[in-house]
Formats: structure tokens, sequence, C-alpha cells
């Protein structure tokens, strides 16, 4: 992952202080690997929280708490070892544009031109109202955009006794953000959120919420015409530099597969690419019925005669957390002033 600089950033109007705690940058990988990055285990404080450890790392709330069964999201507690899943499979070819998977919660940017990857974390939509799953673009590029509220979705809000305005203008308390990528899907947009915290939910109602120091990135990066295609892969299956094959497991979405036997469903994948990479690993399928019976979003060695999971965080060096948490205030759509220790320190 590359060092990210504190810089100013000037769109239009608005002026952002954007903070290192940006989408993670991978160099695409050789031939014969799908894979990029790498887990950590950082050292929480008692004043750090899962959400601040996640936010920083660009790790969405469901990446981190799976990854890290029992440990309290709010009070972790001083000493905890936590588990920062910072590696990925990366999606299906072609590598091209923004490719979101919806069941992992994940948004990858693949610029033309460039041998890089970029990844954010996703909140998805609540239950009933399904993201779309298919292929669109970019088709406008949205400042301080206002969000005038359906009234499909006040009627839900006022049944669930947490009423919302039918209009909320542009500014931080916009659920909309401050910045807005619109889709070619029908009032489905790729926007900042002012519930950060919320970023790896399920919380929208179609839209794909970024944190909002991604969204700025985003923003400056993609062009109208950019392609986007979202699937429905809960399970990713991979190959490392190493040779060895990957599974990563996601909770599925229910929406798109109801009724689905999940455990044939992971077979599928892992045959799949096993014939794309015309090669025949020996699975270990004890581990893949484990990871598909409780997913943990961490990618896990499955043909035989690796270590276990457990065995591979062990074996980890502990990396200490030096950030200031983000703080009650950075609960709002703009980007959050980054924290003390990062000018002087590497991600």
């Amino acid at each position: 992952m590359k060092l990210k600089h504190i810089h100013w950033l000037l769109l239009g109007g608005l002026v952002l202080n954007v903070p290192t705690a940006m989408a993670a940058e991978f160099p695409l990988p050789p031939a014969g690997s799908n894979m990029v990055g790498q887990l950590r285990v950082v050292l929480a404080r008692q004043q750090d929280t899962l959400l601040d450890i996640a936010r920083h790392y660009d790790v969405g709330y469901n990446e981190i708490r799976a990854a890290n069964p029992g440990v309290d999201p709010w009070l972790p507690g001083a000493g905890t070892r936590v588990l920062v899943p910072t590696e990925y499979i990366l999606p299906p070819k072609p590598w091209q544009g923004i490719i979101i998977n919806i069941p992992a919660r994940r948004l990858y940017y693949f610029p033309a031109g460039q041998k890089v990857v970029y990844t954010f974390p996703v909140g998805i939509f609540r239950p009933n109202w399904p993201d779309p799953v298919g292929s669109t673009k970019i088709i406008a590029k949205v400042k301080n955009p206002t969000w005038t509220v359906p009234k499909n979705i006040q009627e839900e809000h006022a049944k669930a006794g947490e009423p919302i305005p039918a209009f909320f203008p542009a500014g931080p308390d916009n659920p909309m953000g401050e910045l807005a990528l619109e889709t070619g899907w029908s009032q489905i947009f790729i926007h900042g959120t002012n519930k950060p915290w919320g970023v790896g939910m399920r919380v929208s109602h179609g839209c794909f919420h970024v944190y909002p120091e991604n969204e700025v990135q985003l923003f400056k990066m993609v062009k109208v015409g950019t392609s986007v295609r979202s699937i429905d892969q809960p399970y990713m299956v991979g190959s490392s530099e190493n040779g060895n094959l990957y599974l990563q497991a996601f909770t599925p979405v229910e929406a798109y597969h109801k009724g689905t036997n999940h455990q044939q469903r992971a077979v599928d994948a892992i045959t799949t690419y096993s014939t794309e990479m015309h090669k025949d690993w020996t699975v270990n399928w004890q581990r893949v019925i484990n990871l598909v019976e409780k997913p943990n979003t961490v990618p896990v060695a499955i043909n035989i005669n690796t270590p276990d999971q457990q065995m591979v965080v062990r074996q980890l060096k502990v990396q200490p957390y030096d950030f200031a948490p983000y703080g009650a205030d950075a609960n709002t759509a703009t980007p959050p002033p980054a924290p003390v220790a990062l000018a002087n320190s590497t991600k």
C-alpha cells in the first residue's frame, strides 16, 4: 500500500483537506495471481474502537467485525490484538472501470492505462431495497447534492419511528454526502454519507455509500463515462504469488439467491477458478465448509498442507496503532482532518 500524503483538493467551490486515510492503492498482481494487499494486526488502546481502526485502513464495518469475532466494536479494550483484513481477492476480469462486489461490500476502481487498483468499502442496500446487479456507467458528477426524499422512503422511516425530512439541503448533514457520482441506473449514486460509521453496513435505499474522504478521491479520479459493474459473488476464489489457493467468504445476499445451497455455490466458484487457471489444487474441503458456515471476510488458504488462519495470524508482527480517534464530530458528510500521527507515519 502506498503512503498517502495530506493535501488540499479544490473541487469547484469545495476546498477539502483530504486525510491520509484514503483508498488503498495497489499495483496489479503478476500473472497467475489475483490477490493484493496483506493482513496486519494492530494493538488497540483504551480509546480506540474497531470503527476507528477500520476507517483508518479503509475497511468497512462488516469486514472488521467478521475478522474479529467476539471483540466489542466500541470497546475492544487496551492491548487487544485487532486483525485488519487488508488483503483482497480481486473481482473477475475484465479489470476496468468500477466494479462493486455487493456481498463483499467493496468497490474496486481500475483506472484506464494504469497498472493499479484502488479499493474502497461501501455501504449497501437495506432489506427490500436491492442494489442493481449488472453493468452501467457514470453519467454525471454532482457537487453539493441535495436530496428530495421519495414518499416511500419517508413512510418507511416513519413506521420505524425514525421520521426524516422531505428534503435535505446540501451540507454536512445530507445523507447524499458532499460529492456524488451518478450512475446510469435510475436514482442510484456512488456517494459520500453523513453517517460514515455505516460504511460496510446495509444502510442505503439502493445507492452505494463510501467514506467521505474516499468519495473525494473517487470524484477526482473518475470521469463521466467510466464503466460500472456490480456483481453478486460472496465466494471469491484466488491464488497468490506462491501458488496457494484462497477462498474469501462473505455473507450471501438472500435477495439475489433465496434458497441457494451456499456450499454448492462455493464449490462451483472453486471449480470454475481452477478450470480457468488450468490447475488442479487438492482442496481442504473441511476448511471450505467452515468458511461457508461462518464467513470471516479474510482470504484463507484452502489447499492442503497450508497453515490455518489462526496460525497465519499468530505469526503476524503486531503493529502499534498510534492515531488519534476520529471522534463523534467525524460522523458527518465532511471529510475529517487527518489523525495527528499521520503526518510522520506510514501505513
